[in-house]
């Protein structure tokens, strides 16, 4: 139960932080971790409280309060203007069309999202139970939309698409095209799916040539081998239909 009166983000001045929205999300991810240790399927970091089952669970999920879940967040000051405000922007677009509410942080939020510009672009999975935690958005390299977008929805509990639980009735993995030492990107989850269908069009669909060693695709649509995918530049309808199932926002 709220105690006190929340502090809604709204939206902040127009300014533009980042204009270039031609890269797959996938590739930006990619690009700008490489080579950041101790990352799970590329931009997830792994809950040692935790074990690989899905995010599932309501210690997992961010309480709701009435009709809206409240996340609080802290901004780091290593943002200029037009970044931070670019980051408070891609939060507020949750704000429209789900019960997701950004609040910025009070005396009385123990646990809370902390946005700072880390060494990539990476989350974890979930509500954690206590403290600071921590989304990383590094300034020259993840102030996208998708980007933000996607990490944020790792932070309230959600994998990426091609790991689902029953993506084997929707993808092939062609293993032999995977970079040594990326095939754990691809390993399946035990995902709770809500219900709804695989989407190729999700933000949290990776590219057809994620993680390739050789330019060749690493993940192919069954239903349509040729289907290119992977370059979503902000939420699909799928995905803020997940948000409002996980969360019940009605």
């Amino acid at each position: 139960r709220l105690c006190c009166v929340e502090r809604v983000l709204f939206l902040p001045p127009d300014e533009v932080a980042q204009t270039d929205e031609s890269q797959d999300v996938s590739e930006i991810i990619a690009k700008v971790n490489d080579g950041i240790p101790n990352l799970v399927h590329g931009d997830v970091v792994p809950n040692r409280r935790r074990n690989a089952a899905s995010c599932t669970a309501y210690g997992c999920k961010w309480p709701k309060s009435g009709r809206y879940v409240y996340v609080p967040i802290t901004i780091s000051s290593a943002y200029s203007r037009a970044q931070r405000n670019f980051i408070i922007r891609s939060l507020v677009s949750f704000h429209g069309s789900t019960c997701i509410r950004f609040v910025w942080r009070r005396w009385y939020h123990w646990t809370y999202l902390n946005f700072f510009s880390g060494s990539g672009c990476w989350s974890s999975v979930g509500r954690r139970w206590f403290g600071r935690q921590s989304v990383s958005l590094k300034k020259n390299g993840c102030l996208y939309t998708s980007t933000v977008q996607h990490e944020v929805l790792h932070a309230l509990g959600f994998h990426h698409e091609h790991i689902r639980s029953d993506r084997d009735s929707y993808v092939n993995i062609l293993t032999q095209n995977i970079q040594s030492g990326k095939q754990q990107n691809f390993r399946k989850m035990r995902t709770n799916n809500l219900a709804t269908r695989y989407d190729f069009n999700s933000v949290m669909q990776y590219s057809n040539n994620a993680f390739s060693k050789n330019g060749q695709p690493t993940i192919v649509a069954k239903s349509n081998p040729n289907l290119k995918f992977g370059n979503a530049r902000q939420m699909s309808a799928n995905d803020i239909a997940r948000v409002n199932r996980l969360y019940r926002c009605w």
